[in-house]
């Protein structure tokens, strides 16, 4: 769910709409997108994270048509412009799959996965009948690594109740992850080969989709706060049930052990995904707070003090899911533009122009 509105479609967390403009990759207004490629071509693609050496990414993607009918894991290395994106599955092919991340080896793969829970992809909530928008927080999904071909070669987590939204610190040393085993959703610490856990938040709401910064000493993340008697009731029953309600959630940051924890956005309505850019010194994340209908998702930049906000896409569908190389040459993210009128997400990689 990474690395949030994992809305699902995509994840756990990926609206899904048309673009306004249909055939358009580039904005006029996306001042800082050079040279931008689409790498997938049909289906939902999202989440899509570099690895250490700037050139693979891993992503998930669903595309009923070619039998995958829910979430799994993929890697491949970003072409020169004008060749083809070639990419391989390194999931089970099983149960739905969420957040992966490129291990420092380069050789292996950290994702969530449901897969010990059953081979099939578990029921998706019934939101008419719901009348809600949610989420859900399947008990069955752990942590695991995989080597690029497919096979686990290690099972990290092994707890009752929702593990996932795992990501690696620059130095290869930690894995920042969301956990359920408390009863709520909370951030935890654990060694990169699964020992020495710990709990860093403790407020009542859902934290995940959480990342360190490059010089692995704070972290951001997004979080729900039910603050009101209603708002606390509805967010525990809904939890209660496995399911979570994303529509009202702010920007935060901390030191990377859960402490100084500051609120970055004041905005209202769904603000997720965040980052840090490379330097450290601001976020870079995504919203729909312009919108009083809840839609369009954009991208948005901001200082570490919630000043300084900046717009930086604007699709009129969806963008989601910004992430920058680790040299801070390239930037990813998902979108639903260039899709010729479906509702298909897929994944772009540009130059990166500050």
């Amino acid at each position: 769910m990474k690395k949030l509105f994992a809305i699902s479609a995509l994840s756990l967390l990926c609206i899904k709409a048309s673009a306004q403009e249909k055939g358009t990759l580039n904005y006029p207004d996306e001042k800082h997108f050079k040279n931008i490629q689409q790498l997938t071509f049909g289906g939902d693609n999202a989440e899509a994270y570099f690895g250490f050496d700037n050139e693979h990414i891993s992503f998930q993607r669903t595309i009923a048509s070619e039998g995958v009918p829910c979430d799994q894991i993929y890697f491949g290395k970003i072409p020169a412009p004008g060749k083809k994106f070639e990419y391989n599955r390194v999931s089970t092919g099983q149960g739905r799959t969420t957040c992966a991340y490129i291990m420092p080896d380069k050789k292996h793969v950290v994702y969530a996965s449901t897969h010990l829970g059953a081979d099939t992809c578990p029921p998706v909530p019934d939101r008419k009948v719901l009348k809600k928008y949610v989420w859900p927080i399947y008990d069955s999904y752990d942590i695991f690594v995989a080597d690029l071909k497919g096979k686990i070669t290690r099972q990290l987590t092994n707890t009752p109740g929702y593990d996932g939204e795992a990501v690696v610190s620059q130095d290869g040393k930690k894995i920042l992850f969301t956990s359920m085993r408390n009863g709520d959703l909370d951030l935890y610490t654990m060694d990169i080969d699964g020992k020495n856990v710990k709990q860093i938040t403790t407020d009542l709401g859902y934290d995940g989709g959480a990342w360190f910064s490059p010089d692995c000493k704070k972290i951001v993340w997004r979080a729900s706060r039910p603050k009101t008697e209603e708002e606390v009731k509805e967010y525990k029953e809904l939890l209660a049930q496995g399911l979570v309600m994303p529509t009202n959630m702010e920007v935060f940051v901390a030191n990377a052990d859960g402490s100084n924890v500051q609120q970055v956005t004041k905005l209202g309505k769904a603000n997720w995904a965040p980052n840090f850019t490379p330097d450290g010194k601001r976020i870079i994340f995504a919203s729909n707070h312009e919108y009083p209908k809840g839609f369009p998702f954009n991208i948005y930049l901001v200082n570490m003090d919630g000043s300084g906000l900046e717009k930086v896409s604007h699709d009129g569908g969806f963008d989601a899911f910004p992430m920058f190389s680790p040299n801070g040459k390239k930037f990813i993210f998902s979108s639903n533009r260039n899709n010729g009128g479906t509702h298909d997400t897929n994944i772009f990689v540009c130059d990166w122009v500050d």
